[in-house]
């Protein structure tokens, strides 16, 4: 009964997410289908995206892959072929997930923990050591009394914001990655100050070795490796202490996101900005030339309201309000210098399909929708006496249903209740159960039914002519079929002119003669039935030796 229940809950919960399509990433191939629909959030990463976290609709963690450096975070360097679950994060749900180069992990809770694992050989972790974290280790060191809202990695360096916009930084600081504006590692979360100080940060990201925050008023703060110009100051300097990107003085940015050696960013305006590394046309300009100024770039007239990049990749993409997704940069080995319009209908699609490694650019997840949609909606108002305007008494018990509602899902309500001002409608030809489950199936579209039940809705739905009904009635009945009811069913399928289901129960009864000729179903067979059902027998050879 408890299993039944679960199974119920489970149901319900799917049904109110949006199931979240990971069948584009290679790796969820390993996965059944029955774990595909229970995943609710999922990152792909590592050198080659052969390493994956995911979350299910009961807050489970699982982890899958080549576990490098222990980045799966099971406490061995062990790879698995088969989904993991992350006991040490049970009950722990996921608000943000970023991973490194190494790869490292920094995962913030939904309560404002952080915790890391995985390559530690820059002090990336934030635990003050530089061995390998093989399970998930809580960070609190600066951090105790702060709640960590988003996290971002570069390559071997760390940044997480804070609910009060603040920004803290850990590990490999060879560029000034770290903003203390010295290049010694940071072994432990080291506050970001300088001009950043007295403001209040909204969003960050991580290139390589470079890092960006957004604050309130839509500034852009930069600091860390320039060599190809991806801090946008119009130099190729590296910078380790934060610096105000004046380039887009009285332009207010709304996201910034960041690849190996570029950066993207997005105005309030529904506009793209990009400077940085172009090698591989990953600005989207038309050239492969680098740019150290913000440049503009024309995906189309609509207002773009997504950009997508990521610090292990020379891709870019972004999504319009119309909701296209284009994509440039290094799309699967070649150098697309324009926004190039895809089939896609998300720009996470565009790194497991073009991404070279195939990793996520951020933490793919799947909200529940609490929007109900029409369909939804009328399922819900099915026998609800508070907005019902009719009543069916049936077996002397009510069944409540809406007149306009019955006019527009069935022809013969339509004129049976034209002119009808009765709010209550005697029914004695059918049963309470089957009459429900036909009301019910006019709010539905579905049926849910007992094979003997199924066949006294046959005979109403032949008697109103709903031939959808009908069809579903007989689905139900061979799905039900057994050799004890087998006769009884034919009998039905015959009365009711069922013809494709009457010739079903007839192969069925051949198929298992000797069983379903020793039931009482067909010792009390109707007797113009039984010499048919022997003749036709006979014909298909069912009594040959």
């Amino acid at each position: 009964r408890l299993k039944t229940m679960y199974s119920h809950l489970l149901q319900a919960t799917l049904s109110s997410l949006k199931m979240l399509d990971v069948g584009k990433w290679p790796i969820f191939s390993l996965c059944s289908e029955e774990e595909l629909q229970l995943i609710r959030q999922a990152c792909v990463f590592g050198s080659a995206g052969n390493e994956v976290l995911y979350t299910t609709v009961n807050d489970e963690i699982f982890v899958l892959g080549t576990n490098c450096c222990g980045c799966l975070g099971l406490g061995d360097v062990q790879s698995t072929i088969e989904p993991r679950r992350l006991d040490s994060l049970s009950g722990k749900k996921i608000a943000s997930f970023s991973y490194g180069s190494g790869p490292h992990i920094v995962l913030a809770t939904t309560e404002g923990e952080v915790f890391t694992w995985g390559h530690n050989a820059y002090s990336q972790l934030g635990n003050g050591t530089t061995n390998h974290g093989l399970v998930p280790c809580q960070i609190s060191t600066n951090l105790s009394n702060k709640q960590v809202i988003e996290v971002a990695c570069g390559s071997y360096h760390s940044l997480v914001l804070t609910s009060d916009g603040e920004v803290f930084a850990w590990g490999y600081n060879n560029s000034g990655q770290v903003g203390s504006g010295s290049t010694v590692n940071q072994p432990i979360p080291r506050r970001v100050t300088g001009c950043l100080q007295n403001k209040v940060v909204v969003t960050i990201a991580c290139g390589q070795m470079c890092c960006m925050a957004v604050v309130d008023t839509g500034e852009v703060y930069v600091w860390g490796y320039n060599g190809n110009g991806q801090l946008g100051l119009g130099s190729s300097g590296n910078q380790p202490t934060p610096c105000r990107l004046a380039a887009l003085q009285g332009i207010r940015v709304q996201r910034v996101a960041c690849g190996y050696a570029h950066t993207l960013v997005l105005t309030d305006e529904g506009q793209v900005y990009a400077w940085g590394a172009n090698s591989y046309g990953q600005l989207g300009t038309g050239n492969k030339s680098n740019q150290s100024y913000p440049t503009p770039v024309t995906v189309e007239k609509d207002r773009i309201i997504e950009i997508a990049a990521c610090h292990s990749t020379h891709t870019s993409a972004a999504k319009t309000q119309g909701g296209h997704v284009y994509m440039w940069g290094q799309c699967r080995g070649q150098s697309v210098i324009l926004p190039h319009l895809t089939h896609f209908s998300c720009t996470d699609d565009v790194f497991a399909c073009f991404a070279t490694p195939a990793v996520s650019w951020r933490l793919l997840s799947v909200e529940p929708d609490d929007h109900l949609t029409v369909a939804e909606s009328l399922k819900r108002e099915f026998d609800n006496p508070d907005t019902a305007d009719l009543k069916f008494l049936v077996d002397g018990k009510y069944i409540y249903a809406h007149k306009v509602l019955l006019k527009i899902r069935c022809e013969h309500f339509r004129s049976s209740l034209e002119d009808n001002e009765d709010d209550i409608v005697e029914m004695s030809e059918f049963s309470y159960p089957v009459y429900r489950a036909f009301l019910e199936y006019l709010y539905t579209d579905s049926i849910s039914l007992s094979p003997e039940e199924a066949v006294g809705l046959l005979d109403l739905a032949t008697f109103y002519r709903e031939n959808r009904l009908k069809k579903l009635c007989q689905q139900t009945i061979k799905q039900g079929i057994c050799e004890e009811n087998a006769i009884a069913l034919l009998s039905a399928a015959v009365k009711y002119d069922a013809q494709d289901l009457e010739e079903f129960c007839f192969r069925f009864c051949i198929n298992h003669l000797t069983v379903v000729t020793q039931t009482s179903g067909f010792a009390e067979m109707d007797h113009d039935l039984l010499k048919n059902f022997i003749s036709k027998a006979s014909r298909v050879g069912a009594f040959k030796n």
